[in-house]
């Protein structure tokens, strides 16, 4: 089976920063493994968030531009809708998620993933057909 897996930002800070090593590591690891069972999503949400940090941790400008256009190669972008933003409202509310988080929620969803690969929810959430995967967990 191939899996739909939306890879949320902080999979991707870890893996480009490498600034603590083990997640470093983690990271890398769960990328490669799955490259050949599995499309990767991300949205313009994690995009941003990841060039943000990028120019935060004083990343030079080419190689945080190497790093979005890997991802952005590597990976399907989920297109931002009206509908992932009125979804996002429901799921913050009954999972009582913060909203950048109901918004990567509602990506996901959108994008029909199965997994949800993020260090910052609550691992083995179940929500309708997708699971919240904390791989550094």
């Amino acid at each position: 089976m191939i899996d739909k897996v939306f890879i949320d930002s902080n999979v991707w800070c870890y893996l480009f920063i490498k600034d603590e090593y083990e997640k470093y590591k983690i990271a890398e690891k769960f990328l490669s493994e799955r490259t050949n069972d599995s499309i990767f999503i991300i949205s313009y949400q994690v995009i941003n968030e990841v060039t943000n940090k990028l120019i935060q941790k004083k990343i030079e400008s080419t190689i945080a531009k190497e790093n979005v256009q890997y991802m952005c190669k590597i990976c399907t972008i989920q297109n931002f809708s009206n509908d992932i933003i009125m979804l996002a409202f429901t799921l913050r509310e009954k999972y009582s998620l913060s909203f950048w988080d109901s918004i990567i929620v509602s990506s996901a969803l959108n994008a029909n993933c199965n997994i949800l690969a993020s260090e910052d929810m609550q691992d083995g959430l179940k929500i309708n057909n997708m699971i919240i995967n904390n791989i550094f967990k």
